[in-house]
């Protein structure tokens, strides 16, 4: 079951003070999607689980329950639901795009989520991650770079009722320190190396999972910090977009 803590909100800097997402901004016409095509897309969803994750090793229950249970389509524009379930990603806008199902499977899965967890996403993009994270996780802090993509990803959220889960717009590249240290680190864009300030927020235990490398060679990186030594495994080549920084806060 999702774990039920009681905020969402979307938080940007400087001028804009804080948003919340319990009163949001209404979500143009083509981001609503049309109650009578729930039931296809939950058929959908049982065949993206039986199709593409169980058969490439995706075993986890829990992982599995909540990708059959986060409806994809709520994250992609009108005009590509009929795609929502296909094994690929999906332009989101900006430049950016929605993970295939099977990458963010098994990420979560590499993550070794548990009920109790405070998760950290870096790169919300739609919000299609942290919610598979909200079925999974106690609470989910999640930043995006480009601010209407996390505006928009608090609305959708909040509108699904992930009420576990925190949005912040802003550069991910430093993490949250207000809210360290983490369970567990999730990041959903490329860098070049593994950020510093990321290792330092995640706990003594603590996974990280995330894309490192330029943008025709990346592996994802599984990290664990045992006895303030941090051990990193390769996993498998991957082809996310670069993480991307703010000039003024580099």
């Amino acid at each position: 079951m999702r774990a039920r803590a009681l905020w969402l909100a979307v938080i940007f800097f400087g001028n804009a003070g804080v948003i919340s997402a319990q009163e949001p901004t209404a979500l143009p016409q083509q981001w609503l999607t049309s109650k009578s095509t729930e039931g296809t897309f939950a058929t959908s969803a049982g065949a993206m689980v039986e199709k593409q994750l169980r058969p490439r090793g995706i075993d986890d229950p829990r992982v599995l329950r909540a990708m059959g249970k986060v409806p994809r389509q709520k994250f992609i524009a009108k005009e590509l639901e009929p795609s929502a379930y296909e094994d690929r990603p999906l332009p989101i806008g900006f430049g950016q795009t929605i993970s295939q199902p099977f990458i963010v499977a098994f990420m979560t899965q590499a993550l070794k989520p548990k009920p109790t967890d405070r998760v950290l996403e870096i790169g919300t993009g739609s919000g299609y991650q942290a919610a598979v994270l909200g079925e999974l996780v106690a609470e989910v802090y999640t930043i995006e770079i480009v601010r209407p993509l996390a505006q928009r990803a608090a609305t959708v959220l909040n509108a699904l009722g992930y009420k576990n889960v925190l949005v912040k717009g802003g550069d991910g590249y430093k993490g949250w320190p207000e809210h360290a240290p983490f369970d567990a680190i999730i990041v959903t864009a490329a860098p070049d190396h593994v950020p510093q300030p990321l290792i330092d927020q995640l706990k003594e235990g603590g996974r990280m999972v995330i894309p490192v490398g330029k943008t025709y060679a990346q592996e994802l990186q599984v990290l664990e910090k045992r006895g303030g030594v941090v051990r990193q495994t390769a996993a498998i080549p991957v082809k996310f977009v670069p993480l991307t920084r703010d000039p003024e806060k580099k």
